[in-house]
């Protein structure tokens, strides 16, 4: 019997701990601190979420330039500018990372299990269990709380702190939610994202705040929408934030900040809040009844 989504969010915490616990965190750290150079990051599906906080806590750590794209990139992009690229994988075994791979820049898998290529550097951590979800939950926020402690000094406690369960109370009938972001925020929007598409609990859209002063106001017109706003308090926010109420069903505000370490704690956040998402539509995350399509494509390893 598939594990439950209320039984896998039940184990986050100490799934998340026991990793901490037992890997070997001391030479993750010392490779991450190794890489040098521009350095392209990637990672699909949820860990499309790991990528896009490795580039992020690797540009600032590093004081280096990384960008952070999907692996079928790699086959249409310029990679002479770059020396490294940084694959996320939570098998560590996917056509993803083959195509992330293929190429001759100097390559590290940060992933449960190691990746067997000849001058590939394996930044393997240790799981005490499969994770049975459909939604990545342990996949994704393991490999971040490994990042995280990088970028903190070895405060594992700091990361465990950044663990919350978050409660939410809004009526969640809608026709699409619209997700105000940027930068600063773009790991748990993308998981946000991510998550809506792949579990159908709800039509999602990332809007860039500044781009949604240049029309794209227009669709909550025409829908009835409900604005999810990551709320940094900026003159934007505060205009945003006393201008769409008047356009929107409802409006779920999460503070934030420009920081790595309060971006983790919302990612926690958003994985709370699709969790009430799809209990409130009597879906679960971890037992998702997909397409029919998905068996077929996801093993999929032709051409691109």
């Amino acid at each position: 019997m598939k594990t439950s989504m209320k039984e896998n969010f039940k184990k986050l915490n100490d799934r998340v701990i026991y990793s901490l616990e037992n890997t070997d965190l001391e030479r993750i750290n010392r490779k991450l601190a190794s890489i040098k150079g521009p350095t392209l990051v990637s990672g699909v599906g949820g860990s499309s979420v790991v990528s896009d906080y490795a580039s992020k806590i690797i540009a600032r750590k590093n004081g280096i330039i990384t960008g952070n794209t999907e692996p079928r990139d790699f086959r249409y992009m310029n990679l002479r500018p770059y020396e490294n690229v940084f694959m996320c994988s939570y098998s560590g075994n996917n056509y993803g990372v083959e195509l992330a791979l293929s190429n001759n820049l100097k390559q590290y898998l940060l992933a449960s299990k190691p990746y067997e290529k000849e001058g590939l550097t394996n930044l393997t951590y240790s799981i005490n269990e499969k994770e049975d979800s459909f939604i990545s939950l342990a996949s994704t926020l393991i490999p971040c709380s490994i990042l995280l402690n990088y970028y903190l000094r070895n405060d594992t406690e700091q990361v465990i702190k950044g663990i919350e369960e978050y409660q939410f109370d809004f009526d969640t009938n809608c026709d699409m939610f619209e997700i105000f972001s940027g930068f600063e925020t773009s790991t748990p929007a993308t998981f946000l994202e991510t998550t809506m598409a792949e579990s159908g609990i709800g039509i999602p859209l990332v809007h860039d705040k500044y781009a949604y002063c240049h029309g794209r106001s227009t669709l909550s017109m025409e829908n009835n929408n409900i604005a999810i706003y990551f709320n940094g308090n900026t003159e934007l926010d505060k205009l945003l934030l006393q201008e769409l109420p008047k356009y929107y069903k409802g409006i779920v505000v999460l503070d934030s900040f420009d920081d790595v370490f309060l971006e983790y704690k919302l990612l926690v956040q958003c994985m709370y809040l699709a969790k009430y998402i799809a209990e409130s539509k009597g879906k679960d995350l971890s037992d998702v009844k997909h397409s029919p399509i998905t068996k077929q494509l996801y093993k999929y390893k032709g051409k691109l």
